[in-house]
């Protein structure tokens, strides 16, 4: 539900932050071409990120960007401390906000991708966040507020932005809010699967795997290098443009650029070891694939396909079945499944949940921020369920 951000209050005793305090380091809006350059760097701070978001790391977001966003669209947010790149953020300067013609500053998000936490390394989320909403402040041009999409609540940046909204007295709301399926825990995936589902469900499953085996030789693949994957991405793209999402043009083959996104993508995290890909086949012809990028301390399942003229033995649940393994990842506390809330598969097998939300952030001067107050104001009064605006 969209609620009023809530900030943590202060130790009895403990001053309050310094308003309009310098942060330790500096940021510049730069030309996103310009961090083409910096790739080594660039891949250095995600590995030291506080909080892993594969779709801002180099390997995913230049193809994003070459592919999918208009000429001048999207900047960069360049955060840097004592010379070294310490955080980014991709932005977009908007007349709208959604259906509504409210000039805003966001990140930068699309359809494919599923977080929008900034790129920081640990230990600098505080001043990162100072350093933004200071340069919010100066260079707000027609922008109304600051609006940041994708972000997992709770986590550290998420509480890092808290406190520093607290310190600076900003008004700040979620505006939106969804939980989505998530896998974390302690439990070996067997003892997880009999957790998650009853056993008249892990019995037809068990009896779904043992006709299938009737129609041929099944076979789980499970790779996490580069061996053969031009191919495998050529059998994906085929697999989930043979579906519903084929038919409705939504399919990863049906646009040339998210086409190039997906080869790309894969690409790149697979030359950096961030990338799973398993599968599930009948005499060599796959039935259901699944593409996870690895991120420590997390993973993130990005794309799934299943063969439907197969669908009587539920090929993708089968394939979750043997993702479980995941739990047993020495680098991987949880996996984010990247689903809509309310999703008719996973939210049934992964049993925890990630909140995500949409926050809304005053900026610049007074009149500014009391007309942010009044809008946003009058957004959750018209939106109290936090559903799409």
């Amino acid at each position: 539900m969209a609620t009023r951000a809530q900030f943590q209050l202060r130790p009895a005793g403990q001053a309050a932050p310094a308003r309009g305090a310098l942060p330790a380091g500096r940021i510049t809006c730069v030309p996103w071409r310009d961090l083409a350059g910096e790739i080594e760097a660039w891949d250095a701070l995600a590995a030291r990120a506080s909080e892993p978001n594969p779709f801002f790391e180099s390997w995913y977001l230049l193809p994003s960007l070459t592919h999918l966003a208009r000429e001048g669209e999207v900047a960069i947010l360049r955060y840097e401390e004592d010379g070294r790149l310490a955080g980014l953020l991709p932005i977009v300067r908007s007349a709208r906000y959604y259906r509504w013609p409210v000039p805003n500053i966001a990140n930068w998000l699309h359809a494919n991708c599923f977080c929008g936490v900034p790129l920081v390394a640990q230990g600098s989320e505080v001043p990162f966040w100072q350093a933004l909403l200071r340069w919010a402040d100066r260079a707000p041009g027609l922008a109304l507020f600051l609006h940041l999409r994708g972000i997992p609540l709770g986590g550290p940046m998420h509480a890092a932005l808290e406190g520093v909204l607290a310190g600076e007295w900003r008004q700040a709301e979620i505006v939106h809010r969804e939980s989505r399926a998530m896998l974390s825990s302690d439990l070996a995936p067997d003892a997880y699967l009999e957790a998650s589902l009853s056993g008249k469900k892990r019995k037809e499953l068990r009896r779904q795997a043992n006709r299938l085996a009737e129609e041929g030789s099944v076979e789980i693949t499970r790779h996490t290098d580069d061996a053969d994957l031009r191919h495998w991405i050529d059998s994906f793209l085929a697999l989930e443009e043979s579906g519903w999402k084929g038919k409705a043009g939504s399919a990863l083959a049906s646009n040339l650029a998210t086409t190039a996104l997906f080869r790309e993508a894969l690409t790149g995290a697979a030359e950096r070891g961030r990338l799973e890909r398993l599968s599930l086949s009948l005499n060599g012809w796959p039935l259901a694939m699944l593409a996870t990028f690895v991120t420590p301390p997390g993973a993130y399942s990005f794309k799934t396909a299943f063969d439907e003229d197969y669908a009587r033995f539920s090929p993708g649940v089968l394939l979750q079945r043997e993702n479980l393994a995941m739990l047993e990842h020495a680098d991987v506390d949880w996996s984010d499944s990247c689903a809509a809330a309310d999703h008719p598969m996973i939210d049934h097998f992964w049993r925890e949940r990630r909140a995500v939300g949409r926050l809304s952030i005053a900026i610049g001067g007074r009149l500014r921020r009391a007309l942010f107050g009044l809008f946003v104001h009058a957004e959750i009064a018209r939106n109290p369920a936090g559903q799409d605006p």
